[in-house]
């Protein structure tokens, strides 16, 4: 199940990444430009923090339930403590995806109670940008020096 569960957790990133970016893009392009907000404005903030809900299950499985590294960290946590590959999933990790997924929300919450469109493009654009920076801090991208890289998929 761990091979499963960690695999889906990998492919919904690029979800997120990809919702993130088109999402935040169009927001600061509505906001500088004057646009209306649209429909495809509020499917891609929808798409943005369901992605970011999925996957934050994903991992709290992986976290709580299948993954050997928290399981073995669990057992000595000062020792997980003083490895970097093993803090970065046991702490940081996680810790910014959840301060992500939170920011996310907080900013659809936001651009919901706008009443403008310029409002609703300024609120999506400042917190979508900042969540995305934070899950883009947090991915365990193939060239952390942590040692704590994954692969791309």
């Amino acid at each position: 199940m761990y091979p499963l569960v960690l695999t889906l957790h990998s492919v919904v990133r690029w979800a997120i990444v990809i919702f993130g970016i088109v999402a935040a893009v169009r927001a600061w392009m509505g906001s500088r430009g004057g646009k209306p907000w649209t429909a495809l404005d509020n499917s891609l903030g929808l798409g943005f923090t369901i992605s970011l809900d999925v996957n934050l299950l994903l991992g709290l499985l992986l976290y709580l339930v299948f993954s050997p590294i928290t399981k073995s960290a669990f057992s000595n946590f000062g020792a997980a403590m003083g490895n970097g590959s093993v803090r970065f999933f046991l702490v940081e990790h996680l810790l910014l995806m959840i301060v992500a997924v939170v920011v996310a929300h907080i900013g659809r919450a936001r651009a919901k109670k706008a009443t403008t469109d310029a409002g609703k493009f300024t609120q999506t654009g400042i917190f979508f940008t900042a969540a995305l920076v934070l899950v883009l801090l947090a991915i365990p991208w193939p060239f952390l020096a942590t040692g704590a890289g994954r692969g791309w998929f």
